[in-house]
C-alpha cells in the first residue's frame, strides 16, 4: 500500500509552523495511544503512522527533503529513513512530547503502558563519496563502520537502585492528594540493568568496538548532502535497541559532464569546418561514448538533447537528459597558407554574418528548446 503524505497524515498544510506540527501531532497520539486503544491494530497502525511523519517534518532538513523529492527523499531504499517504525523507536524518540512526563506519565498516571521505556543507541554518520555514473543508475556500496555492540560473554543483572524498572519513583504529598514522579535512573540509564561479568576487553557497559562491513543499496538520483539512514546499524546499548546508520551523500565533481539537476549538461567544441560542412562526433556519456551528427551550418550556442541519458528521477517516475552545448572553436594560431586561404574567402558572401534569416533571438530558443 502506497504511504500517505506525511501533511495528510498529521492534518496540517506544507506551509505549517514547527509549533502547529507539534500540536497536530500530539492530538493524534493522544487520540490513537495503545493505552487508550487496547488490542487495536488500525489504531496502533495509525498510532505509527503519525510518529512516522511527526519524525520527519519535525526535523528541518528531512522536511526540505520530502517537499523536494517525497518519501524517496528521506527513505531511498532498502528500509532507509523514517519508515518502518517500531513502538521502541516511537517512545524513545517522542516519549517527552507531553512534556517531562512522556507518554507514560499522561496515561494512567505513569502505570500500565508508561512502564521502562527502551533505551536506543548512538547514530553513527558517515559520508559516502559518490561519482556521477553511481548517482545517475544507484548503486550498491560496501562500507567499514565502527560500532559499539554488546560483547560475548557479559552478563547482566538488576539493578538495584530502581529494582529492574529503569525508573526512580517519588512520592510527593501536594494538596489534592499524593502524586507519584518518575525520573530515568541515573545508575543504569533507563535499562533497569546493570553489568555483571564481562569479558576484559568490555568497557564498564559491557560494549567492545567492532568493526563490520555493511551494503548499502543507494537509489539512483540521489543529491549532494542528501542523508540516508539504516536502523539498527548505529551503536548498541544494553537492554535497549541499536541507534541508526545516517550516511551522508557527497557529489564527486564530473571533470567532464555537469549535473543540472536530473539532467547532464556537456560542452562540445567543434571546429569551423566541422560547423560548416556537418560533421559526425563522438560525445561522452554517463553511460559510455555515443556518436552524434552536427548538421552543416551549425551555429556556436545550439543546443542538442540526448533524451533519457542524464539521471533517474530519484522517485523512480522519469530520467533527465543530457544538454549539448555546440560551440564553434576560433583557430587562434594560423600558418601563413591558411591566413591566405582565409583572407581569399574573406569577401565570400556566404561567410558574412547575417542573423538576420533568423528572427529567434537566444532567449527564444531557449524557451522553444524546454
Amino acid at each position: 500500500m502506497a504511504k500517505r503524505d506525511y501533511y495528510e497524515v498529521l492534518g496540517v498544510s506544507k506551509s505549517a509552523s514547527p509549533e502547529e506540527i507539534k500540536k497536530a501531532y500530539r492530538k493524534l497520539a493522544i487520540k490513537y495511544h495503545p493505552d487508550k486503544n487496547p488490542d487495536n491494530p488500525e489504531a496502533e497502525d495509525k498510532f505509527k503512522e503519525a510518529a512516522e511523519a511527526y519524525e520527519v517534518l519535525s526535523n528541518q532538513e528531512k522536511r526540505q527533503r520530502y517537499d523536494q523529492f517525497g518519501h524517496q527523499g528521506v527513505s531511498g531504499n532498502g528500509g532507509y529513513g523514517g519508515g518502518g517504525m517500531n513502538m521502541d523507536d516511537i517512545f524513545s524518540q517522542f516519549g517527552d512530547i507531553f512534556g517531562g512526563g512522556g507518554f507514560g506519565s499522561f496515561f494512567s498516571g505513569g502505570a500500565g503502558g508508561g512502564g521502562r521505556r527502551t533505551k536506543k543507541g548512538t547514530n553513527l554518520r558517515v559520508k559516502l563519496k559518490l561519482n556521477l555514473a553511481e548517482i545517475a543508475n544507484g548503486v550498491e556500496k560496501k562500507i567499514k563502520v565502527k560500532r559499539h555492540v554488546v560483547a560475548q560473554g557479559v552478563t547482566f543483572k538488576s539493578c538495584s537502585t530502581c529494582q529492574g524498572s529503569g525508573q526512580i519513583k517519588k512520592v510527593v504529598n501536594t494538596m489534592l492528594g499524593q502524586m507519584v514522579s518518575a525520573s530515568t535512573c541515573g545508575v543504569c540509564g533507563g535499562s533497569g540493568q546493570i553489568v555483571d561479568k564481562k569479558p576484559a576487553d568490555a568497557d564498564s557497559r559491557g560494549l567492545i568496538v567492532k568493526e563490520e562491513v555493511i551494503s548499502i543499496n543507494i537509489p539512483g538520483g540521489v543529491a549532494e548532502g542528501m542523508q540516508l539512514s539504516m536502523s539498527g546499524k548505529g551503536n548498541e546499548i544494553p537492554g535497549g535497541i541499536a541507534g541508526d546508520l545516517l550516511i551522508v551523500i557527497e557529489e564527486v565533481e564530473d571533470q567532464i559532464l555537469q549535473r543540472d539537476g536530473n539532467n547532464v549538461i556537456y560542452d562540445l567544441y567543434v571546429s569551423f569546418i566541422d560547423a560548416a560542412l556537418g560533421a559526425s562526433v563522438e560525445v561522452p556519456t554517463i553511460e559510455g561514448k555515443v556518436k552524434i551528427k552536427i548538421d552543416a551550418g551549425t551555429q556556436s550556442g545550439k543546443m542538442l538533447r540526448l533524451k533519457g541519458k542524464g539521471i533517474k528521477d530519484i522517485n523512480g517516475y522519469s530520467r533527465g537528459d543530457q544538454l549539448i552545448m555546440v560551440n564553434v572553436w576560433t583557430p587562434t594560431h594560423l600558418s601563413k597558407e591558411e591566413k591566405q586561404s582565409l583572407e581569399s574567402l574573406k569577401d565570400s558572401e556566404n561567410f558574412r554574418p547575417d542573423p538576420g534569416k533568423s528572427d529567434k533571438t537566444f532567449f527564444d530558443k531557449m524557451k522553444e528548446f524546454f
